[in-house]
């Protein structure tokens, strides 16, 4: 606002998605003075689409036993986080502790879901083979034909949305300020250090038609650290140095939401996913579909096939989908890496931290990534299951290595956030 005068914080956040609330709460509750910038309003980003599932079992992949370790770290804290966010913010975040049943519809997919299974078993993780009765015992609505199942009886599951207005409410409770509807447009420099960022308001943005803005409405944000956790956009950050960009890349992912006409009963207590499809209740009797998955760039158009892919796959396996009423679709970008790992970490240029990339699994990764971004700011170490997120890990330099050599005297920006 005109005439201001500069404004200081211990640490700004850029992006006020669940990882950057959850961040900025943890940071504000070891005594940081920090301010959360985001240009929409609380839920934002892929926190607006998430599903929420809380599966570290369930979602194990071969070859990424770093990620499986973030994952099975986090889920040990998510009991206590919600908790603590529930019981600071007088809110229920949806928080369903019911497990997640795997079901394969072919032999084809039983033969990997066995074989994922066989993984879970030399892990040691909590998972059980069950036979189609056994399937149909704990979830009736099943289709009457597949082959089998596997129950991961620790998983979990949370509103996105709801998590979110919670974060915002126990953030500012703590002492932290939360500015929405307000857009970085540039970042302030100490010679080479990152000590702040320049800001104006999204709306009056678009309502002049101006990317930069009116210098009339500037504010300038000071801090000793600036934290960037605008996800999928932060790969494509204008103001800064293309070498402090993190590598992360945009993937479109549509879900649909459904929910049971009056007087019909939900159609599963618990998620309940096949090869292809997700399907996460909600206490309210919604049931979330998902996931759709493209490298459409930003791209983050509903599209009629999308919808047609969803609502097959989530008949294959719950029939009863059909006869409830489709409430809405909408489509998101999650923040993806080339190794499937978050950034999480101190940048490439100094006063710059970085909590991005991490595709699928940022409500499942929120508190372990709180956790280490609030260590960060206070120079203590970060959780040892996170150290594999380190933004200058051998797999991102050398990824780093390469697609500099193939673009050189290139120079290209996308859409930003």
């Amino acid at each position: 606002m005109s005439g201001s005068g500069p404004q200081s914080f211990d640490a700004v956040f850029v992006g006020g998605g669940v990882i950057g609330l959850a961040s900025a709460w943890r940071a504000t509750q070891a005594g940081a003075r920090v301010c959360v910038l985001e240009r929409a309003e609380p839920p934002a980003g892929a926190t607006n689409v998430a599903a929420g599932m809380l599966a570290p079992v369930g979602e194990l992949s071969y070859g990424e036993r770093d990620l499986l370790t973030m994952m099975l770290a986090s889920g040990a804290l998510w009991p206590d986080f919600v908790a603590e966010v529930e019981a600071a913010s007088g809110m229920s975040t949806g928080f369903r502790a019911t497990g997640a049943l795997h079901v394969a519809l072919d032999r084809d997919e039983a033969g990997e879901l066995r074989r994922q299974h066989e993984l879970q078993q030399e892990l040691g993780l909590e998972a059980e083979w069950l036979t189609p009765t056994r399937c149909r015992e704990l979830e009736p609505g099943l289709t009457p034909t597949f082959v089998g199942g596997v129950l991961a009886g620790a998983d979990a599951s949370v509103d996105p949305r709801a998590l979110a207005l919670a974060l915002a409410a126990v953030l500012r409770e703590a002492g932290g300020e939360l500015r929405t509807g307000t857009e970085v447009v540039d970042g302030l420099w100490d010679g080479e250090r990152l000590v702040g960022v320049r800001t104006a308001p999204s709306g009056e943005l678009l309502a002049v038609g101006n990317p930069v803005g009116d210098k009339g409405l500037r504010v300038d944000v000071h801090a000793d650290t600036v934290v960037l956790c605008n996800g999928a956009w932060s790969g494509q950050t204008p103001w800064l140095p293309a070498e402090a960009r993190p590598n992360v890349r945009p993937v479109k992912g549509e879900v649909i939401e459904l929910r049971p006409r009056a007087g019909e009963p939900v159609p599963a207590e618990r998620i309940i996913a096949s090869e292809r499809i997700y399907l996460v209740p909600r206490t309210d009797g919604r049931l979330i579909a998902g996931a759709t998955q493209e490298e459409r760039g930003f791209d983050t158009t509903v599209t009629a096939g999308g919808v047609h892919e969803l609502l097959r796959e989530a008949y294959r396996v719950l029939p009863d989908v059909a006869e409830m009423e489709l409430v809405g679709m909408v489509a998101g970008l999650r923040p993806g890496t080339p190794d499937n790992l978050p950034i999480v970490g101190r940048g490439a240029v100094d006063g710059l931290v970085l909590a991005t990339g991490h595709f699928r699994n940022g409500i499942m990764l929120a508190p372990i990534t709180a956790d280490a971004v609030a260590a960060t700011l206070a120079g203590e170490s970060v959780p040892a299951s996170m150290t594999s997120a380190d933004p200058n890990r051998l797999s991102l330099v050398a990824h780093r290595a390469t697609k500099d050599d193939g673009l050189a005297g290139e120079h290209t920006l996308g859409a930003t956030r």
